[in-house]
């Protein structure tokens, strides 16, 4: 398997008219509609009642067999990959340094989120364990043959963490618990700390504790939105779906004080209609906070309400990462920033000298989200192509190098003199 395929949703300079960034008023999601009875609540997948036998790869001509959590975990691609359990190859990586756990249930995610392919909205077409997200598909693996692996790899393990994301089910904070009990019970979370992708929904404060006394290192919850505007639009009333921004920041806060400085985070998604500066602002708020922001760039997730909207052009992409990673990692703030009558960023607010410096050394380009084993502001949780295409990466999976930097001046439009970059020359490396 190779990660290289052909696509069709790239991300373009410009966007729609012309504009270098995704507005508002374009990134509307479709309506969800109405889910015939005999599909709802992974109606088929119990009526077949397929029983499961080890390893099941979506899509691949067989029946989806009635799997659940805690005894099935669904993990993306690379990290099956990674892990041994599938065959496959990824542009560029050898592996991922992220074991990501994703919990399964054949009535699948409860919640309607307009990005996202795993949406409740789905059922009419795809089974849960079939459905894909953040691009890749995601095979179900018995929870004790992975815990058995990576038991046996012991410090040799590829993997720098662990993390369990949970979904918006009733049983979900039980079954979290048990698989974090499961992993633990075998695996020293020194040797692999566990990270949790929450669901703030359906969680109390005394859950967020019960993680962390069960040796939790992170906790992070998934805003994906920056404004409580567009977090309704695209994950709650808007889309007939059960999460609200105030629920979210009650769990995001209990994390602040439950795992402390440098111990919890919060996703967030840039190009779904928000500006720059909305999205710089809540970084900042975070880092205030003692917390880390992890970015996505929105892609268009086939199968999902907004499959139709243009992926987050580059430019608009690159400011942000640029700037967030300053906010995080070297101390400016995001009123040292100056921005143009649109919300984009005009000045990052620091000298010609320090910005190229930063540019050139790569690590801001790079995928954000809780750290491995190298450095703070280097994630474990790599992912992949996970919100691009290796054709054009938004999020590098790896360390980019002279030919990488060229192309994303390039997109900064910064590009350096004598050093113009030329169309597709990294696809050669």
């Amino acid at each position: 398997m190779s990660c290289l395929k052909k696509e069709i949703a790239l991300p373009s300079r410009a966007g729609i008219g012309g504009l270098d960034f995704n507005p508002y008023d374009v990134m509307a999601p479709r309506k969800p509609g109405a889910t015939p009875a005999a599909a709802k609540n992974g109606a088929r997948v119990k009526h077949n009642n397929v029983p499961p036998e080890g390893v099941y790869l979506p899509n691949n001509n067989r029946l989806a067999p009635h799997m659940r959590s805690p005894d099935y975990v669904q993990m993306s691609t690379a990290a099956a990959i990674t892990l041994g359990v599938m065959p496959g190859k990824m542009h560029r990586c050898s592996c991922t340094r992220c074991l990501n756990l994703l919990l399964t249930y054949p009535e699948g995610c409860r919640a309607n989120c307009a990005y996202c392919g795993l949406a409740r909205h789905r059922e009419a077409d795809r089974d849960y364990a079939d459905r894909n997200f953040i691009r890749v598909d995601w095979p179900a693996v018995p929870m004790d043959q992975v815990v058995e692996i990576v038991a046996e790899q012991g410090e040799a393990t590829p993997f720098h963490r662990m993390c369990i994301s949970m979904i918006t089910h009733p049983r979900s904070d039980e079954d979290t618990v048990t698989v974090l009990r499961n992993w633990t019970n075998r695996i020293d979370p020194a040797t692999v700390p566990v990270s949790i992708l929450s669901n703030p929904t359906t969680m109390t404060r005394a859950d967020v504790q019960q993680l962390r006394d069960l040796g939790a290192d992170i906790f992070t919850v998934a805003l994906d939105a920056a404004t409580p505007d567009l977090f309704d639009r695209t994950r709650g009333k808007g889309v007939a779906s059960p999460h609200s921004w105030a629920k979210y920041w009650e769990i995001l806060e209990d994390a602040r004080d439950i795992f402390g400085a440098e111990k919890f985070g919060a996703h967030i998604i840039v190009g779904m209609g928000e500006t720059e500066h909305d999205t710089l602002t809540l970084i900042q708020r975070l880092v205030d906070m003692g917390g880390h922001s992890h970015m996505f760039c929105f892609f268009p997730e086939k199968g999902s309400l907004m499959d139709h909207l243009p992926a987050t052009p580059r430019d608009q992409w690159r400011r942000v990462q640029l700037a967030r990673y300053l906010i995080d990692y070297r101390g400016v703030r995001v009123e040292h920033m100056r921005f143009d009558e649109q919300g984009r960023v005009a000045d990052f607010g620091v000298p010609k000298t320090e910005l190229d410096s930063t540019i050139d050394e790569g690590v801001a380009f790079r995928t954000s989200g809780c750290p491995g084993k190298v450095r703070e502001d280097i994630s474990a949780c790599d992912r992949p192509y996970g919100d691009s295409p290796p054709s054009n990466i938004a999020s590098y999976p790896f360390q980019p190098v002279a030919v990488d930097i060229r192309k994303i001046r390039h997109q900064l439009d910064m590009e350096k003199p004598g050093e113009a970059y030329v169309e597709g020359e990294e696809l050669e490396v």
